[in-house]
């Protein structure tokens, strides 16, 4: 293999793990909620969703922020930020002694992860282009789809031979690797010259042409109401596969299933998108969440108000499968009349769409209730929302009164 084929297969290895982490923070401590809130004293077992929850609000904040700061500092500072927030928040979360200072560990991480969530990205698009570009992000999210997939597995492998605080360990034993690794062989991408002072004046200006565009407003809380109930599945799966289905250490073969679906979802929007458009794409992908909800919620009401595993499966890898269809474009669309701000209309648009989700899909998975039906109604209320947010967006109006 030559020198030049190395170097971008490293480079493409050294962003799919800056961009897995957040995944690996998320999808590893689904095996140990349960174990985490009995040693920190939690009392009510569906408190243990913030400790998931909690990582998104960080996650929210630290959108905002990355993006700029990246335009304004560079990309490998910016990067080290993240990565050195994202430690502290692990040590944090590593030696909490109650579930307060678990959740202040958590949302550092959040805060610290988007770092690199964000700036690799600009990063990818310093260096690549048009089709080369296409083809890099589809390298890398090969392997970041994978990282949903294996995550719980190694939590749970982690449980069998060793204490919780272990799993927070390892993610901060990552988070060092890949900072030793960005820094000794990435290069700064953003020359001096081309930098763009930090201004949270520009912010604000982003901000009001974000929320004063029609499309851009309406797709956003469409992807903010879609991953809303995307993060109620996350916040309640384990007590709905561990408890309340009885699989106990199986939980993680299940949970792969359902991230493969939306991997499957990614791989079939790459194949039809070009044919048959974005608009169409997230139209029916919604139109299907939205059926596929209300005929299961009628049958757990009125026909099989106890499903099977596999009944349950057949409908959560069949919505979760649109859902990865949604998440594959709704982004693109809201971005598309921001060309011209680009860098600052992402960091508004994505940290927007992750403020909707965390409250919301908070108060879905604080619904559990030993049965599904909570999250079944939160995909077909959230995917209506979601659906009639795609209409709206529609409409020839592009602008709106705020």
């Amino acid at each position: 293999m030559s020198r030049k084929e190395m170097q971008f297969a490293e480079f493409v290895g050294l962003m799919a793990m800056m961009l897995s982490l957040t995944a690996l923070a998320i999808d590893a401590m689904l095996p140990a909620l349960p174990v985490i809130g009995n040693d920190l004293g939690v009392l009510e077992p569906n408190d243990n969703q913030l400790i998931i929850s909690t990582l998104f609000l960080g996650l929210a904040i630290g959108q905002l922020f990355y993006g700029p700061l990246s335009d304004n500092i560079g990309r490998k500072p910016a990067v080290y930020l993240g990565l050195s927030i994202f430690g502290i928040g692990c040590l944090f979360s590593l030696f909490a002694t109650n579930f307060e200072l678990m959740l202040v560990g958590r949302c550092l991480q959040g805060v610290g992860l988007s770092g690199p969530r964000v700036v690799c990205v600009a990063i990818i698009r310093d260096l690549y282009s048009g089709d080369r570009m296409a083809q890099v992000m589809s390298f890398i999210m090969s392997v970041f789809i994978a990282v949903p997939a294996l995550a719980p597995a190694i939590g749970q492998g982690i449980l069998f031979i060793a204490d919780w605080r272990v799993i927070f360990t390892f993610l901060l034993v990552l988070g060092l690797i890949a900072f030793a690794w960005f820094s000794m062989r990435q290069k700064e991408t953003l020359s001096k010259e081309n930098r763009i002072p930090f201004s949270f004046s520009n912010l604000r200006k982003a901000a009001v042409e974000v929320f004063t565009t029609r499309r851009t407003v309406c797709y956003t809380l469409a992807a903010g109401f879609i991953s809303s109930a995307f993060v109620g599945f996350l916040n309640s799966s384990q007590q709905i596969f561990q408890i309340q289905f009885n699989l106990a250490e199986r939980f993680p073969l299940y949970f792969a299933m359902v991230a493969a679906s939306v991997g499957l979802a990614s791989f079939v929007n790459g194949r039809l998108v070009l044919r048959l458009g974005m608009q169409t794409m997230v139209k029916w992908a919604s139109f299907c969440i939205v059926t596929i909800s209300i005929v299961f919620y009628l049958l757990i009401q009125f026909i099989l108000p106890e499903p099977s595993l596999f009944v349950f499966m057949i409908y959560l890898l069949s919505t979760v499968f649109f859902v990865g269809i949604l998440f594959g474009n709704l982004n693109s669309l809201a971005m598309e009349p921001l060309g011209h701000i680009a860098g600052l209309g992402a960091a508004v648009v994505g940290s927007m769409s992750t403020f909707i989700s965390v409250p919301f899909g908070t108060f879905i998975g604080m619904q559990y209730d030993e049965t599904v039906g909570p999250l079944v109604l939160g995909f077909l209320c959230f995917g209506g929302l979601s659906a009639l947010a795609i209409y709206v967006a529609e409409i020839n109006d592009k602008r709106v009164v705020v």
